[in-house]
């Protein structure tokens, strides 16, 4: 228990006194989601749009391809996204293996289902009218779109806060693909593996702390916007 204590005491010192490792590896966390999660939701979109107001063969199919790939375990995308950029690879020669990059593609990957998934739900539940208002309105089918996703601009939001909570705290993909280097590669999900396996503890509740934070601030968020999507 002492122990305990003690390393939450060093861990919040670390937390406090702007301890440079550790925000390196904070910083490295942020930019490589907050990156992938901007590639993320372009190309979630419009597959959602699609899925929702298309009429296509295997479009229910489609579906629910994207409402299981949601559960594909992180180390899956990880390994899969591994072999693509391995030297071995149809990839390997961008040598973009052990990369931010790298891991960015593989954040993406994961992030891509979930988003898909969420912005469809969120289109399938707006009320078509005015999709359909729009259109007779003689507005182009681009124009219609946006008043739709107007209509449904508190799901949207809710979408990209989960799927950017689902990628921050990933460890599968991150440690495969970024290969946790250190001041390069090594975030936060990684770097609690790697310090707790080493028995220094203080580093890795420091960090803790903050993705609990930041679990906490997403879930405020996310349950705020889905109560006003409920009220509009």
């Amino acid at each position: 228990m002492n122990e305990i204590l003690s390393a939450s005491g060093r861990a919040f010192e670390l937390l406090v006194s702007g301890d440079a490792e550790l925000w390196i590896i904070i910083g490295t966390s942020f930019s490589v989601s907050l990156r992938a999660i901007i590639i993320a939701v372009p190309l979630a979109l419009p597959l959602a749009l699609l899925l929702t107001l298309g009429h296509f063969p295997g479009r229910r199919a489609l579906v629910s391809i994207f409402n299981s790939l949601m559960a594909v375990p992180a180390v899956v995308v990880g390994l899969t996204v591994y072999l693509l950029l391995s030297r071995s690879g149809p990839f390997g020669d961008l040598k973009q293996l052990f990369t931010q990059t790298a891991m960015v593609v593989g954040q993406v990957v994961l992030a891509l289902p979930l988003l898909v998934a969420m912005i469809h739900a969120a289109l399938q539940a707006a009320d078509r009218r005015a999709w359909e208002t729009a259109l007779t309105l003689g507005a182009s089918r681009g124009r219609a779109m946006l008043t739709l996703m107007h209509e449904v601009r508190f799901g949207l939001i809710a979408a990209v806060i989960a799927g950017f909570g689902r990628i921050i705290a990933e460890v599968g993909v991150s440690l495969m693909v970024g290969g946790n280097i250190l001041h390069h590669t090594r975030n936060i999900p990684t770097a609690i593996a790697l310090e707790t396996s080493k028995g220094d503890f203080a580093q890795g509740i420091a960090l803790g702390a903050v993705l609990l934070f930041l679990a906490l601030l997403l879930n405020f968020f996310l349950n705020f916007f889905q109560g006003r999507g409920e009220l509009a």
